[in-house]
């Protein structure tokens, strides 16, 4: 009997041991990170479709969003629908879509990763033509210029729909790494 009664106890013990791992991986998918998965082709040729990454959910609670950021947002137009983009254009500044270039405050944006061009206008944002960036509010934009819905459609995003930022890429295993962040000059 002393023997079933152990048994039954290392069962539960062990069966406890699961439920408080299971729980603390809960805890890290709802509130500090969670792996997306790249869903199309906007991000090219930087990400691409199938890509699968994980997303730091605390970072935007502690400090703001910077340029050339690597985020996931929900979209404007569905907010069940996650989209990855770049930050462009920050609160305060004027951008500008002229020559097929990103401009911000009156200076063309030097933009040191691949990207697909060419870069036009869209609905919210037409070429040659400012827009004034409110506090609170991003400008976000594709890789893929010619092949992406982004705020150049669908308009600026703000600070609460912003899910978190991609810090790193964990497939196809021969990008597995750290995303790097790049260096602007204005």
């Amino acid at each position: 009997m002393d023997a079933i009664k152990r048994g039954i106890a290392a069962v539960f013990d062990f069966l406890q041991g699961i439920v408080a791992i299971a729980a603390v991986l809960v805890m890290i998918y709802l509130f500090i990170m969670s792996p997306q998965e790249v869903s199309g082709h906007s991000m090219e040729p930087n990400f691409h479709n199938g890509d699968y990454i994980l997303t730091n959910k605390i970072i935007y609670k502690m400090i703001n969003p910077q340029r050339g950021d690597i985020v996931i947002v929900k979209s404007p137009m569905n907010k069940d629908i996650d989209y990855i983009k770049r930050v462009i254009g920050l609160p305060g500044e004027t951008l500008e879509i002229k020559n097929q270039h990103y401009y911000i405050n009156g200076k063309e944006l030097d933009e040191p990763y691949p990207y697909n061009k060419p870069l036009y206008g869209g609905t919210f944002l037409q070429e040659n033509t400012q827009i004034e960036i409110p506090p609170g509010e991003y400008f976000v934009s594709g890789d893929n210029r010619p092949g992406s819905s982004d705020s150049r459609e669908f308009g600026l995003i703000a600070l609460q729909d912003f899910i978190g930022q991609a810090f790193f890429r964990y497939w196809p295993t021969t990008a597995v790494g750290i995303i790097p962040h790049p260096s602007y000059q204005l």
